[in-house]
C-alpha cells in the first residue's frame, strides 16, 4: 500500500487517476445500494429551532420549518426566545415531527474540495466510511476534485442523486492530469462532458494544454478550478489562469507567485528536489514571505484583478495545519476511535510517501509555517472583506486530516483568519453553492430550496467545536459537572433524515472491527511512528 503513494502532486495525480480508472464501473461492489436515512416524507416538520440561514443574517427563532418531500415549503417564526410557544398559528402536523426546541438549524454544508478514496487507493478506506463521516458532520454536498476516478465519481453522483446510497450530493470535477498537448486537452474535456462531469480540476499542465483545456471547458459549460503546481506555476500563475477564464483555485499555490516583485521563481535552495517531500513542504512554508507585503501596490493589484474576475479561492487551511503543529494533529482526539488503521499507516512518517514528510520535521519548519499562515490568512480575510468568494474545502485523507473532522476544522481556521462565525457559515453554504452554480437549489435555509439541513443541539456560532463528531467540553451549570456536548444531531440531505449519532457509531464500529482484524488492540492509542526507539 505504501508503495502506491508516490512523491509529488504531479506524480500523485497521474497515479491516482490511473487507480481511479481501474475502479471505474466497480462501485456496485464498493458500495452496495443502501439508503440508511429515513424519508423523504410527504410532510416533515422541525419544531422550535433557531435558524442560521447561511446568508450571513443573524440567527432568529424559535421557528418551525416545513419540508415536503425534498423542498422547504414554509419557515415560520413561532415565538420569542425563552417564552412558551403558543400552539395556535403553528404549521400543521407532519407525517414526521422533529422536536428541535432550543436546537440550531443550518443549511447543509458544502465541501468544495473533497476526494472519494477507496480500498485500492493509498488510504485503504471504503467510500461508505468516507460518506458516513461527511454526513455525520453535516456535509450534504461534496465537490469531488479529481483523484477519485472519473467514471467512478460520476456513478456515485448519479446514485446519490437518486438517493440509492447513503452519501452527500456529489458534484464531479474530473482531474485534468497528465495532459500535455492542445489536441489531448480538447479531447479530454469533451470526454469529461460526455461522461457527465460537472467541472474540471487542472493540475500544473503545460501552458498550451492548460489554455486549450480552459477554453474548451468554457465552450462546453464546465466549471473549472486548479491546483497551481510548483512544477508549472512559473508558466501560469493565478493571474495567467484567471485571464483565460479559470473560475476558482485550490490551496494557495500560484497566488503568492503572482505577487513576486523581485523574482520570477521561488527562492529554492540549490539542492532542492521537488519530489523530495521534505524539500517540497519545507520550502512551501516560506513562500508567502517572498511575495509582496500586505497592503502594498502589488498586493492590491493582484487582489483587485481577482475580484474583478469574480474569482473564488478555496484555501483548504486544514490540510496543511499539521505543518505548523505536528503533535496537535497527530494526537487529535478523534484519531483513536475514527481513523482506520490503514489510513493511519498512510499518514505515518515515510521517506517515500506523499504527505508523510515527518521523518525530520523540525521546530524551524513549524515556525516558518506559522509565519506563512499569518500572511496567507490575512490575504484570505481581506479578499472576503472586499467581496471575494472564499469556499470551505477540506482535502481530507492526507496529512493527519480526517474526513468530516477536517472540514469542521476549516471553520475554526477561517475564524482564526478573521472571519466572523456567520461569515464562516456563509462561506460553507451560500458561497459554496454559488461557486458551483447551485445557489438556486442549495446553500440557504429558504423556502423553495432543497431540504439540505444540519440540526445541532448547541450553538455553533458560540463554539464551532460542537460540530465535531467528538463534540466539545462544557460545564453543566445545573450539575456543576464537566461534560461533552454537541456533535451534529441530524443531517437532512434532499429531505432524507440521517441520525448523525448513528452514523458516527457505525464508523466507530468499522474502525474497531478493522483494528481487531489487523491484530491491533482497539483500545490502545495509535502511535505516530512504527520505528523502534533508539534505546
Amino acid at each position: 500500500m505504501r508503495n502506491f503513494r508516490k512523491m509529488g502532486l504531479a506524480l500523485l495525480a497521474s497515479v491516482s487517476m490511473t487507480m481511479g480508472l481501474m475502479a471505474d464501473g466497480e462501485t456496485k461492489s464498493e458500495l452496495a445500494d443502501a439508503q440508511e436515512g429515513e424519508g423523504q416524507y410527504g410532510r416533515l416538520v422541525l419544531r422550535g429551532a433557531y435558524i442560521i440561514d447561511g446568508t450571513g443574517a443573524p440567527a432568529y427563532g424559535p421557528a418551525d420549518v416545513v419540508v415536503e418531500k425534498n423542498r422547504i415549503t414554509e419557515i415560520k417564526v413561532v415565538g420569542t426566545p425563552g417564552n412558551p410557544i403558543k400552539p395556535e398559528g403553528r404549521p400543521a402536523k407532519g407525517d414526521r415531527e422533529i422536536d428541535a426546541t432550543g436546537k440550531y438549524i443550518l443549511p447543509g454544508f458544502v465541501d468544495v474540495h473533497a476526494h472519494i478514496h477507496g480500498e485500492d487507493f493509498g488510504q485503504g478506506v471504503s467510500p461508505e466510511y468516507i460518506f458516513k463521516l461527511w454526513l455525520a458532520h453535516g456535509v450534504t454536498t461534496a465537490r469531488i476534485v479529481g483523484f477519485s476516478g472519473d467514471e467512478r465519481t460520476v456513478d456515485f453522483k448519479r446514485r446519490s442523486a437518486k438517493n440509492e446510497i447513503t452519501a452527500p450530493r456529489i458534484v464531479a470535477y474530473s482531474s485534468f492530469a497528465g495532459i500535455e498537448t492542445e489536441k489531448q486537452a480538447r479531447e479530454t474535456i469533451q470526454r469529461f462532458k460526455k461522461i457527465g462531469s460537472d467541472g474540471v480540476k487542472f493540475v500544473g499542465n503545460p501552458k498550451k494544454a492548460l489554455i486549450a483545456g480552459l477554453d474548451e471547458a468554457e465552450k462546453l459549460g464546465l466549471r473549472t478550478t486548479m491546483h497551481h503546481s510548483q512544477t508549472a506555476v512559473t508558466d501560469a500563475n493565478v493571474l495567467d489562469t484567471t485571464a483565460h477564464g479559470l473560475d476558482s483555485m485550490e490551496h494557495w499555490y500560484g497566488l503568492p507567485e503572482a505577487m513576486f516583485e523581485d523574482r520570477l521563481i521561488q527562492d529554492y535552495p540549490a539542492d532542492y528536489i521537488y519530489t523530495d517531500e521534505m524539500d517540497r513542504f519545507g520550502e512551501a512554508g516560506k513562500l508567502w514571505k517572498q511575495a509582496a507585503k500586505p497592503g502594498s501596490d502589488k498586493w492590491n493589484e493582484v487582489m483587485e484583478t481577482l475580484l474583478a474576475r469574480d474569482f473564488a479561492i478555496n484555501p483548504t487551511f486544514t490540510i496543511y495545519v499539521a505543518s505548523r503543529d505536528l503533535m496537535r494533529m497527530s494526537r487529535a482526539i478523534w484519531h483513536d476511535e475514527y481513523t482506520m488503521p490503514a489510513l493511519w499507516d498512510f499518514y505515518r512518517p515515510s521517506a517515500e510517501a506523499h504527505g508523510s514528510y515527518w521523518f525530520d520535521w523540525t521546530t524551524g519548519h513549524e515556525v516558518e509555517w506559522q509565519k506563512n499562515y499569518k500572511i496567507w490568512m490575512q490575504f484570505i480575510n481581506e479578499y472576503k472583506n472586499r467581496g471575494g468568494k472564499i469556499g470551505v474545502g477540506s482535502d481530507t485523507g492526507y496529512i493527519y486530516s480526517l474526513y468530516g473532522f477536517g472540514y469542521i476544522q476549516e471553520f475554526e481556521l477561517l475564524q482564526e483568519a478573521g472571519f466572523h462565525p456567520l461569515e464562516v457559515i456563509r462561506s460553507a453554504t451560500t458561497i459554496g453553492a454559488e461557486e458551483m452554480g447551485m445557489e438556486d437549489e442549495i446553500g440557504a435555509v429558504e423556502v423553495g430550496k432543497k431540504a439540505d439541513l444540519v440540526v445541532v443541539d448547541e450553538n455553533p456560532l458560540h463554539n464551532f467545536k460542537v460540530l465535531y463528531g467528538t463534540g466539545a467540553v462544557k460545564l453543566n451549570k445545573e450539575t456543576g459537572l464537566v461534560e461533552r456536548v454537541g456533535g451534529v444531531r441530524w443531517t437532512i440531505k434532499d429531505g432524507i433524515v440521517y441520525d448523525a449519532f448513528k452514523l458516527r457509531a457505525d464508523v466507530r464500529a468499522m474502525v474497531r472491527d478493522a483494528k481487531v482484524k489487523a491484530g491491533m488492540n482497539p483500545d490502545k492509542p495509535l502511535a505516530i511512528a512504527n520505528a523502534p526507539r533508539a534505546e
